[in-house]
């Protein structure tokens, strides 16, 4: 009896090993996608951060007080997402 159930024991092992290869699969798939997507979100808000440093830059000569600060909250605000992309500041 003993042995009836170690080979059974084997059998639904062996079985078992596949399925577990076939979902680090589609767990890698899953990450390397989600690594591509971040990758370029980094790449979006890098270039919205350089158009956003060349908007502020030109001052009060093309913005009023107002659009000025605006522009700042929102080069903040690209900044510090760009940080928690890159792994910089943790997520809050």
């Amino acid at each position: 009896m003993k042995k009836n159930v170690l080979v059974l024991a084997a059998f639904l092992m062996a079985a078992a090993v596949p399925a577990v290869a076939e979902i680090s699969q589609q767990e890698q798939v899953i990450c390397n996608l989600a690594a591509k997507n971040c990758l370029n979100q980094a790449d979006i808000l890098q270039k919205r951060v350089k158009k956003l440093q060349g908007e502020v830059s030109k001052g009060k000569t093309t913005y009023s007080a107002e659009e000025l600060k605006n522009l700042e909250q929102k080069l903040k605000e690209t900044n510090e997402l760009l940080d928690k992309i890159e792994g910089k500041k943790p997520a809050k």
